[in-house]
């Protein structure tokens, strides 16, 4: 138990200086911030998820020792809690029977490993509710949140405005900067949403790596293209894009679950093309071009998201496999 305790203290030191990084104001800055998560999933998945807990608690202790209340529950919201849960559910395993009996004439027993694709889900709407939970800093209805989101963009970007926020765009003397701004209280939401739920998702796979690298991983590394979402991540999207049309603050945090939960399904489809395109000689050029557009233009993710909702209602990696047939013996 005391080296667990160690570990996490190491690992809550190592989070609590990514997070702290961003005080600096650095472009570095951002890319070690978000990945503050990093140092508390590789002690769940390596060690203990009370290893992962631990360096998630003292983080957050040592932030808000040095900075303050506020950056103690920023971090324990943001990157502790979500990271520390993440990675409890990747190494949560329960005895599963499979085909044959033991040497005692008992059923074979091995472990069923937390599905991949449930982990997905799980890092989409955990980013979801970080947005959410940040939503009160600006406003506690859809008015507030919009006016305070307008004033904290217009001092960030040191913007005078002076237009009221959500002045609609044709209204004369409504300057560019002030159009920007609008556009960005609408979109930033749903943004920091796709971006916590590609962070989520990037930091757990990255952390499972290290961890196996080192040899300590216990569960064997899942079939990354094979990986499946439980049939209700789909309704729950649809009803999310469904509120998301309401007004008020109810559409605003329905938005966001739908960024998020539409990301994962960009996460599925990438997925899916990785298995349907095996034994394509291109293959590797195919792959190489779709993630560089991804990477540089941003928007062809959309195709992934849809096929992975086709994926959800056709089986299309069962359907390309069955016309593939069985492999070649040779």
């Amino acid at each position: 138990m005391m080296q667990l305790g160690l570990i996490g203290i190491g690992a809550g030191a190592a989070a609590a200086l990514l997070f702290a990084s961003v005080t600096s104001g650095s472009w570095l800055s951002i890319i070690l911030f978000y990945l503050a998560p990093l140092p508390i999933m590789i002690a769940g998945i390596g060690w203990s998820h009370w290893a992962a807990l631990t360096a998630a608690l003292s983080a957050a202790l040592a932030l808000g020792l040095v900075f303050g209340t506020v950056f103690f529950f920023a971090f324990l919201a943001g990157a502790g809690i979500p990271a520390w849960w993440l990675g409890y559910l990747a190494m949560l395993a329960r005895p599963a029977t499979v085909g044959g009996h033991g040497p005692n004439g008992g059923s074979a027993a091995a472990l069923e490993w937390y599905p991949p694709g449930r982990l997905v889900v799980w890092a989409a709407v955990l980013a979801a509710l970080i947005v959410v939970v940040a939503i009160p800093n600006f406003g506690t209805d859809a008015e507030s949140f919009r006016a305070g989101l307008h004033q904290a963009l217009s001092r960030m970007l040191r913007i005078e405005t002076g237009a009221p926020a959500g002045a609609p765009l044709s209204v004369p003397g409504v300057s560019n900067a002030e159009r920007l701004i609008d556009f960005l209280v609408a979109a930033i939401p749903a943004a920091a949403a796709v971006l916590a739920t590609i962070t989520n998702t990037f930091n757990l796979w990255l952390s499972a790596r290290i961890v196996k690298f080192s040899g300590l991983l216990k569960r064997p590394w899942p079939q990354l293209s094979a990986m499946t979402f439980p049939p209700l991540a789909a309704a729950a999207l649809a009803i999310a894009m469904g509120l998301s049309f309401l007004g008020g603050l109810i559409g605003i945090i329905a938005g966001v679950l739908s960024a998020s939960l539409l990301m994962a399904f960009g996460v599925l489809g990438f997925a899916v093309l990785h298995a349907i395109t095996q034994g394509i000689n291109s293959r590797g050029f195919l792959l190489g071009g779709v993630y560089a557009a991804v990477l540089v233009f941003g928007w062809p993710v959309l195709a992934l998201c849809l096929l992975g909702l086709v994926e959800i209602a056709f089986n299309i990696r069962a359907r390309v496999a069955q016309k593939r047939g069985p492999p070649a013996v040779t």
